[in-house]
């Protein structure tokens, strides 16, 4: 078996952040500098938490560095918009099972959103026939104001 390009992955972190800027790139910087990845290249991946991985409370590389990371996000310039973005992981009970990512980005409340990324997630892990262990998530919510908006809510992976 080959050597994977970015080394073993075995650390992870949800993130989140809320950005308002005149552009919606400037408010996207904002939104990950809020989150605390604004100064990593982030490369998106999809949904799969690699077994044994350890959840700690931020990322744990340089500056600069690739960063791995599934997430989701959503921007508007409607003022008075509800947007939210929510990330939720899928925790197995077997240590040497697969966890399962969902992300999510649109006009819910963080309630809903919240409900909505907690059972994409228990129904993945239902349909790979993994025993869930627990559901964490991070749901990310604002109402646009003057400034165009971002909200980013992601599950950082090295």
């Amino acid at each position: 078996m080959e050597k994977p390009q970015y080394g073993k992955l075995e650390h992870f972190t949800l993130v989140g952040g809320i950005g308002e800027g005149s552009t919606f790139l400037n408010a996207f910087d904002a939104a990950l500098m809020s989150a605390q990845v604004g100064h990593y290249n982030l490369v998106r991946v999809s949904s799969i938490l690699p077994p044994k991985a350890i959840q700690t409370d931020k990322v744990g590389l340089p500056p600069g560095s690739i960063l791995p990371i599934a997430y989701g996000y959503i921007y508007s310039a409607e003022k008075g918009q509800r947007i939210t973005a929510a990330v939720s992981i899928g925790i197995p009970e077997d240590p040497n099972s697969i966890g399962v990512i969902m992300e999510y980005s649109g006009d819910l409340d963080e309630n809903d959103a919240r409900e909505f990324v907690i059972n994409m997630a228990r129904e993945a892990m239902e349909k790979r026939g993994i025993k869930i262990k627990e559901i964490l998530y991070k749901v990310v919510s604002t109402k646009v104001n003057e400034q165009k908006a971002c909200v980013f809510a992601g599950v950082a992976l090295w």
